[in-house]
């Protein structure tokens, strides 16, 4: 007769990297939109001061971001059995939170990513290029490799199913 083991709720069923190439180019590309913006506010100012505003605060607000991006995407998320979470250990989302996955060709999700409906709300959270949070939506991609997207939201749907049947 086999023994039934204990499943280890922490166990790391699959993770999403981020693909470094698509990290470099959004990095490089909200960095070289804040550069530029700066440079023309400052070679070639505008006549009125509400243009000359526009471009400073633009520009400063991209290389902020393309900061942000850096840190953030730099981050690898962790499916385990109980919680989508970064490996650092900042947490997503619970698995018993989830609703539902959506990976639709309409889906407003990030690009190699997927769209996840939680059945309670949680806060706005913000980790540009990797992942967002804002009331009962969680979405998940952009800078991430789209194989190990596809594999965690098809992991999750399982779960989603498993848990339902029962």
């Amino acid at each position: 007769m086999a023994r039934k083991t204990k499943e280890d709720p922490n166990e790391v069923l699959a993770e999403i990297t981020p693909n470094t190439s698509r990290r470099v180019a959004a990095v490089g590309m909200a960095g070289l939109l804040g550069t530029l913006l700066l440079l023309i506010a400052g070679m070639r100012p505008p006549a009125d001061l509400g243009w000359l505003a526009f471009l400073v605060v633009f520009g400063a607000l991209c290389l902020w971001l393309a900061v942000a991006m850096w840190r953030a995407s730099s981050r690898v998320i962790a499916l385990t059995r109980t919680e989508l979470r970064e490996v650092d250990g900042r947490v997503l989302t619970t698995v018993e939170n989830i609703e539902r996955v959506d990976r639709g060709i309409f889906a407003f999700k990030p690009a190699g990513g997927f769209l996840v409906k939680l059945k309670a709300p949680v806060g706005r959270v913000y980790a540009p290029g990797l992942w967002w949070r804002a009331g009962r939506t969680l979405a998940v991609g952009g800078v991430t490799k789209r194989a190990e997207a596809k594999e965690v939201a098809d992991l999750i749907s399982v779960m989603l199913a498993k848990r339902n049947a029962t």
